[in-house]
């Protein structure tokens, strides 16, 4: 027979969505918010019920980063030589290295913005997702 201890280890892996469980002297079990205190970003915009000074954090643990054109063209530049490889295999000989490095820029200008682009909707789509989440929560 499994002991409380392994019985609750069991319960925590078979629950849909992990949560973060604090057991208490009493054996009760406190849910933890998802939230970490950060400091202040003053150019963020505030969302209608979070403070400022709150970074989101997803399901693993780790905080939800704004998007960033940093980050973006990172991403670029590690995506730049696998698209010119690509350019390169499926160009069949009729273009010249400069019109392989021509169209791998126009690859990549085209990968900036839509990179952008989607990192913000996930951004956005996190916010909504706290946002509902924290309505469901005071409902309760």
């Amino acid at each position: 027979m499994p002991s409380r201890k392994q019985r609750r280890r069991r319960e925590k892996l078979k629950r849909h969505e992990y949560e973060y469980v604090v057991e208490t002297e009493d054996g009760e079990e406190l849910h933890v918010e998802r939230l970490r205190d950060a400091e202040p970003d003053r150019n963020a915009p505030k969302a209608a019920g979070r403070p400022r000074n709150e970074v989101l954090v997803d399901r693993r643990g780790r905080p939800i980063q704004r998007p960033s054109l940093g980050r973006v063209l990172r991403r670029a530049a590690i995506f730049a030589p696998i698209l010119f490889v690509f350019v390169y295999l499926t160009a069949q000989d009729r273009l010249s290295p400069a019109g392989m490095a021509f169209n791998t820029l126009v690859l990549v200008a085209f990968f900036i913005p839509f990179s952008y682009l989607v990192d913000t909707m996930v951004y956005r789509m996190m916010i909504r997702r706290y946002e509902r989440d924290q309505a469901a929560k005071r409902g309760r």
